[in-house]
């Protein structure tokens, strides 16, 4: 999308699926132990720079294979942040390059702050082309500073045709302590799906769907359809996936009934596909994205299947 354009995110993202096929999210995470030795070897320096420019090159080659299989990838921001600012600057490569490719972006950064703070992160980072320093479609964001610190959010994806996608029910097993407390008699995880739908209200697209998106983790498979019905007009991204425990019978719940309205992200499983069975034997190494090509593949694949059941 260049700046100009005003079709809003929930439909662009919409529009991806349908093109590509494809709900499936492409989790960029690079680590420096796990990357092919090819591109390790830029980071021999030891040096952030050097660390750096391994990082932007493995994601780009990532780009270059996945870009007509899936509608949308998620850089996660701190692994580009460990290597201070030359990490940043990889990162902004990393979404620019995507973007450019045709790829929509969901910058993971679990951003979040009251009032002035949190406009300005708004302001940062939501916005492709030159409407934003970051240049990404959607951000990441954190709920628990209540409504007025997701607001200003929601505001600026008003003037930007963005979107965000809130935390709502995470995927890690330590999520509960906070999220699953019933407070007069409804969980915290609820009242946040409540409110994420209240803020989609007036703003819902041809799609179907508003730009208030939400974080519902695989690993909880029946929150998962609890959320679809508690929040019908907003897309939910779905990590867990792969190497978290979540399987495709799992994330069904997260769609709505014409199997829309959800993205399932899948990081390490694909990025580093390489480096499991079977196709640590059938590439090894040398041919490190031919396995991503072929993990990607077989995911949107059995993604597909359990659909057409």
């Amino acid at each position: 999308m260049n700046a100009t354009d005003s079709t809003s995110f929930a439909d662009r993202l919409a529009d991806a699926v349908g093109r590509t096929r494809s709900v499936t999210c492409v989790g960029l995470d690079p680590r420096l132990d796990q990357l092919p030795r090819a591109i390790a070897q830029l980071a021999d320096g030891g040096s952030p720079d050097a660390k750096a420019a391994a990082y932007t090159q493995f994601c780009r080659e990532i780009i270059d294979v996945v870009k007509d299989r899936v509608p949308i990838v998620k850089p996660q921001a701190a692994f580009f942040e460990q290597l201070g600012p030359a990490g940043m600057i990889a990162l902004g490569d990393v979404i620019r390059y995507a973007s450019e490719s045709g790829l929509l972006v969901i910058t993971d950064a679990k951003r979040n702050d009251i009032g002035s703070t949190a406009t300005a992160y708004a302001q940062a980072y939501l916005g492709t082309g030159d409407a934003s320093p970051w240049g990404s479609d959607s951000l990441t964001i954190s709920p628990y500073l209540g409504r007025d610190s997701l607001e200003p959010f929601v505001e600026v994806c008003d003037r930007r045709a963005s979107g965000v996608f809130v935390l709502v029910k995470t995927s890690n097993p330590g999520g509960g302590l906070l999220q699953d407390r019933v407070t007069d008699g409804q969980t915290v995880y609820g009242r946040v799906a409540e409110l994420v739908s209240e803020l989609n209200q007036g703003r819902i697209g041809a799609s179907g769907y508003g730009p208030v998106g939400a974080v519902v983790g695989a690993t909880y498979p029946e929150q998962l359809a609890e959320m679809r019905a508690a929040m019908p007009n907003s897309w939910i991204l779905i990590p867990g996936f792969g190497a978290q425990g979540g399987s495709a019978a799992d994330v069904l719940a997260g769609f709505d009934s014409e199997g829309s309205g959800a993205i399932v992200n899948n990081s390490r499983n694909l990025i580093f596909a390489y480096r499991r069975e079977p196709f640590v034997q059938k590439y090894g190494d040398a041919r490190w994205q031919d396995a991503v090509s072929e993990a990607t593949d077989e995911m949107n694949q059995l993604l597909l299947q359990r659909f057409s059941r």
